[in-house]
């Protein structure tokens, strides 16, 4: 005869936001397994060691990889993902398993987010003590409880003539006490008020909870028990530790725990197993001569929220195809740059990454077409989720609203901003010509003078004002939607606009050209005057092979001075062989006091 026991765990913790616990075992209905071929696929050598999509056994095959649909519940079919794997586990008392982990760490399995110990549900308990307090103790305690009331009954009714069986309550003294006496192990099931929420839950609430509201939490794993209760491989105990041993079989009792052995170890009898666990049972043995360990084989299921969302795509996309494993994270909207070729496949795609990141995670995008608008904004196709690109991303201990249908935001340049940030004091006063919804004028807000700001978009420059107001620097920022060019000349030029010491363009496609409004921007000024030449820094892109020295040179055609010093710096590598650049140097008087060459 077999009998099968279902065990569900809890996942170890880790530091991946993305892991969720298993359900608890009240959480859980146990469906019937459907009469199906279960198909094992390969477990030799030619895998690593551990978990794998292309090991186990399923029971229902893979999707078909040439499938391009919308739907979102066609898309992904979980039970497809579950695989079944034979190992081997240990039981023992659960007051030795700690010591006995220690004992065997290195024969334990080592699977990525499964715990080699698991709980054997319903032996907490022993069997003969559970019938005695269900069948003996039940009606006692529902004596002595009835004896209970009756005796307040009556001393109810000598104090006050009338009893709570005719209408009067309680005085608070008696109800306080027959509160005392009536309380028991199964709650307060006999008092007004008190009843619901005391009463214990019962059986199958928690299951009838499944079926209504859809999943209430994730499984990652589950130990199905297989035990055979004829055989139960007393044979090989008997030959390993003597004539006189008797064996657990039925008479197993109290409170116990499953140590996992390696998956090495899954079809092995007992005299192929290692030489500690041989010598454990051995010590067992000798101890005590029923034997309190057993070896039981187990079936250990992974289900869909176990696997990586590599694992899920590399088995779903057709062979040889790159699968996407980066995106860039906006608040609650995963940024994907997909290929040509992921295509037919985007929808699949952007399932997979919106199950593998939730909660975090809520929309998936997809840029469509590089960027050309004046104002950067990205054209953006909603894969997944729910359609609202309105997010609040915190960086530096700041809130930024953004709106990624009408204003640009790079989460990758949050090292570079807070490299730029650090070189900032308080006596410095920024200007920001291209500033987005903030992320650089609101950070530097906090550190330094005064910040001005300016972006040609209106609908950046409103976010700005937003944010300014929701991180409470409102009154260290001037905010101004205007041209490049006239702000520049505007802030340099005024005599009410306190002298600016660092001025920050990143608008890595043209700020090159922007440079020009810097040549004779002090010509009309004394050079004895004690002026502020400030700190420039400019970001661009270059595909060349120096990237150093062509950006260098459009710097210094831009500025028509051959003796810029500019002290280059890498920022980042945005597609082969093409790098996002950021050059700094001191506006040369030269460039400041020469004959302006633009026309405003």
């Amino acid at each position: 005869m077999m009998t099968t026991k279902l065990l569900f765990l809890k996942p170890i913790n880790t530091n991946h936001c993305y892991f969720f616990n298993s359900l608890p075992l009240t959480n859980l209905i146990i469906k019937p397994r459907q009469s199906s071929s279960i198909v094992t696929l390969s477990q030799s050598g030619s895998h690593h060691y551990g978990p794998s999509l292309s090991k186990g056994k399923i029971t229902l095959p893979l999707p078909d990889k040439n499938t391009n649909t919308t739907d979102d519940t066609k898309l992904v079919d979980e039970d497809q993902f579950t695989r079944l794997f034979d190992i081997a586990a240990l039981r023992v008392p659960s007051k030795d398993c700690f010591a006995l982990e220690n004992r065997l760490r290195g024969h334990l399995l080592n699977w990525p987010r499964i715990q080699n110990i698991a709980r054997v549900a319903g032996d907490d308990v022993a069997g003969n003590l559970v019938t005695s307090l269900n069948n003996n103790n039940s009606n006692d305690i529902y004596k002595e409880e009835e004896e209970g009331e009756r005796k307040l009954e009556t001393l109810q009714r000598r104090i006050h003539g009338r009893g709570e069986r005719d209408g009067e309550r309680l005085s608070p003294v008696l109800y306080r006490e027959k509160l005392a006496k009536t309380f028991n192990a199964r709650g307060f099931v006999k008092f007004r008020n008190l009843a619901r929420i005391s009463r214990p839950r019962k059986k199958g609430e928690e299951g009838e909870r499944w079926n209504a509201g859809g999943k209430v939490g994730r499984r990652l794993f589950a130990v199905e028990v297989v035990e055979d209760e004829e055989t139960h491989d007393d044979d090989g105990m008997i030959g390993l530790l003597g004539e006189e041993f008797k064996g657990s079989g039925s008479k197993w009792k109290g409170s116990t725990r499953l140590l996992l052995l390696d998956e090495r170890y899954a079809h092995k009898a007992i005299q192929d197993l290692p030489q500690a666990i041989q010598v454990l049972l051995n010590q067992d043995m000798m101890d005590v001569k029923e034997g309190t360990f057993e070896l039981v084989r187990c079936k250990l299921s992974l289900f869909y929220d176990y696997w990586q969302m590599n694992e899920i795509l590399e088995a779903m996309l057709p062979k040889g195809m790159i699968v996407p494993s980066a995106f860039e994270t906006v608040g609650h909207i995963a940024h994907l740059n997909l290929r040509d070729e992921h295509s037919p496949f985007k929808y699949l795609i952007a399932k997979v990454v919106l199950d593998k990141n939730q909660p975090k995670i809520q929309t998936v995008v997809n840029k469509t077409d590089a960027i050309h608008s004046d104002y950067r904004t990205m054209q953006l196709d909603v894969l997944a989720g729910n359609h609202s690109l309105v997010t609040t991303i915190v960086e530096n201990g700041l809130r930024f609203q953004v709106n990624l249908a009408t204003v640009y935001w790079n989460s990758r340049l949050a090292t570079e901003r807070q490299r730029l940030l650090s070189s900032f004091n308080h006596n410095d006063v920024i200007c920001d010509v291209f500033c987005g919804v903030g992320p650089i004028a609101i950070s530097a807000a906090k550190i330094v003078k005064r910040v001005y700001a300016n972006d040609l978009n209106p609908e950046a420059v409103d976010y700005v004002e937003r944010n300014s107001v929701l991180n409470k620097l409102e009154r260290k920022i001037e905010i101004y939607n205007m041209d490049g060019r006239r702000f520049i000349n505007a802030m340099m030029t005024s005599d009410k606009v306190e002298p600016i010491t660092h001025v920050i363009m990143n608008l890595p496609k043209d700020a090159a050209e922007f440079l020009d409004a810097f040549r004779g921007i002090f010509r009309d000024r004394p050079k004895d005057k004690g002026l502020t030449f400030p700190m420039i820094h400019v970001y661009g892109f270059s595909k060349a092979r120096d990237p150093e020295f062509d950006y260098h040179e459009r710097i210094r055609i831009a500025l028509s001075d051959a003796a810029v010093n500019v002290q280059m710096r890498r920022v980042r590598l945005v597609a082969p062989g093409k790098w996002m650049l950021c050059a700094s140097f001191t506006l040369p008087e030269s460039v400041a006091f020469a004959k302006q060459m633009y026309s405003m």
